[in-house]
Formats: structure tokens, sequence, C-alpha cells
């Protein structure tokens, strides 16, 4: 099955309206940027388990995960370069968090599985 129309035909009114309502390529891609931290299985269920708390240091995160330090520790620091976890320092450890961002997205996110187990 071929996905093009075999005539053309428009319905301009519906397309020039979502013509000047369209995302911006600014927008899309840091949107796209966004959605891309969280593409990651291990950055994803990194954010989950952010989520079921308040803040965890990487050394909590890497033992949460059952993953190495130092993976945990580059993946979070994608997540927080996309505005999606925050950090803080405490003495000598660092406490990251989900933003509002963060939680946002990862519950749309996770909804999905809801959608797909129905």
């Amino acid at each position: 099955m071929d996905d093009r129309c075999d005539l053309l035909c428009l319905d301009l009114d519906k397309a020039e309206r979502l013509r000047r309502e369209r995302l911006a390529v600014d927008e899309a891609e840091k949107a796209a940027s966004f959605a891309r931290a969280l593409a990651d299985p291990t950055r994803l269920a990194i954010a989950a388990a952010l989520a079921g708390t308040d803040e965890l240091c990487v050394c909590d995160l890497a033992w949460v995960m059952g993953r190495a330090h130092n993976l945990v520790s580059h993946h979070v620091r994608v997540l927080r370069a996309a505005g999606l976890v925050r950090s803080r320092r405490e003495g000598k450890m660092v406490m990251y968090a989900l933003t509002a961002r963060g939680r946002t997205l990862l519950a749309t996110v996770l909804a999905t599985l809801e959608l797909a187990g129905s």
C-alpha cells in the first residue's frame, strides 16, 4: 500500500489553519531534546526511580538501578542537561531530583504503558 494520495486534494481551510498554527522549528527541536533524554531505557528507569522519592545521590541510584556508578552518572548528566533533573551539592555528595518538567514528561511517557495495556 502506497502512503500517498492518488490525486491531489486539499482541504484548504483546514490546511491553512494548521499551517499557521504549526509548531515552530526551534520549539520542535527543544521538545525533541526533552523526549530524547527519556528515550534511553536506562534514563527512563532512572527518572522513574527519582519520581518515587524527593532526591537521591548517584550512589543510591546506581544501587537501585543495579548499574555501574559511572554509567548512572553519565545518564543523570544527560537528564540534567535536558532540564529534566536538577542537582544540588550537599557536602561531598550531589543530590538529584526530577524537575517539574521531568515529572510531567515522565508521567506522560509512563501513561502510554497504561494505554498500551488497554
